[in-house]
């Protein structure tokens, strides 16, 4: 059967009608050139080129052979960039998902940038997932990466994923614009002991509840709960018409709504993990693109 060499020979020789300057354009010499040209010949059975002292011409079979040998080689080549593309993770699929809390962040928007920029040929699927959500779709395959508000509850979940911090972000304190300490920059959790709360239901959101009630423990009170809201920005709404105070990262301060201040608090722990999860046994190159990339974008 011939190869890929022989008809890269044949293409080049049909395509100067001359021995002696396909031979110049492959920078080879005219006898193996010739020799593997022949030996094309008689595996096919078939004479594709005319020879004689003063010229060489295209035989009838000859001609659809070239069109035929040109689009081999093309198909080749192409299957060599489709797949050094994918060994460099620059085509494939990517399924993503993110609390809607990281919308707010940069991390998310500017690490899909820089992806988007590297790696425009990768099919991204987008989707919002809580964090416990995020850890049993990368566990059963269902996504590829997350961005994450907190570690694995389970030790043997923790084995089976990897995780890369991007931020220890400040949690604030979100008050009504006529809120006594709404003028400050920083609060303490016992300054607001007797305020009420507004949170997402524990279900949804169970790093920042557990969050809020560990602050508010730590200052000595259990924090009365006046009202839910679905989503962390429709917290603020709430805030906003004075039915409590929200407890958010800073980065939601991006969100600029009228009757809603932002006070930093005075602890050590008033602060929500940003991180990026997949399995640990997950070698893909678009993942290990993605991955490298955030890096990139989250080293000092």
């Amino acid at each position: 059967m011939f190869d890929f060499r022989q008809l890269r020979y044949f293409v080049a020789v049909a395509e100067e009608l001359s021995f002696t300057k396909a031979a110049l354009r492959l920078h080879l010499s005219q006898p193996p050139l010739s020799q593997q040209v022949q030996a094309l010949e008689q595996d096919l059975g078939v004479v594709l080129l005319e020879r004689t002292k003063r010229r060489v011409a295209l035989t009838e079979p000859g001609r659809i052979f070239l069109d035929q040998a040109r689009g081999i080689l093309a198909q080749a080549s192409e299957a060599r960039s489709q797949v050094l593309a994918a060994a460099a993770g620059h085509i494939g699929q990517l399924r993503l998902a993110y609390t809607v809390s990281v919308s707010f962040h940069p991390a998310l928007p500017q690490a899909l940038l820089r992806y988007r920029q590297l790696a425009p040929n990768v099919r991204l699927h987008l989707s919002e997932m809580n964090t416990e959500p995020q850890y049993a779709a990368l566990l059963a395959g269902q996504i590829d990466v997350g961005f994450v508000r907190d570690e694995p509850s389970h030790l043997q979940d923790a084995r089976n994923l990897r995780l890369t911090m991007i931020d220890r972000e400040p949690l604030l304190l979100a008050l009504p614009a006529g809120h006594a300490l709404a003028s400050r920059d920083r609060v303490q959790m016992t300054d607001v002991a007797g305020d009420a709360f507004v949170s997402q239901p524990r279900e949804l959101a169970s790093t920042l509840y557990d969050r809020l009630v560990k602050l508010a423990g730590k200052a000595g009170f259990q924090p009365t709960i006046s009202q839910h809201a679905q989503q962390i920005n429709g917290l603020l709404a709430l805030v906003a018409a004075g039915i409590g105070l929200a407890l958010v990262p800073a980065s939601m301060r991006a969100v600029h709504l009228a009757g809603v201040s932002y006070v930093l608090i005075e602890d050590a722990d008033a602060h929500l993990l940003l991180a990026v999860a997949s399995r640990a046994d997950d070698s893909s190159p678009v993942l290990q693109q993605f991955l490298s990339t955030v890096a990139e974008g989250a080293a000092p």
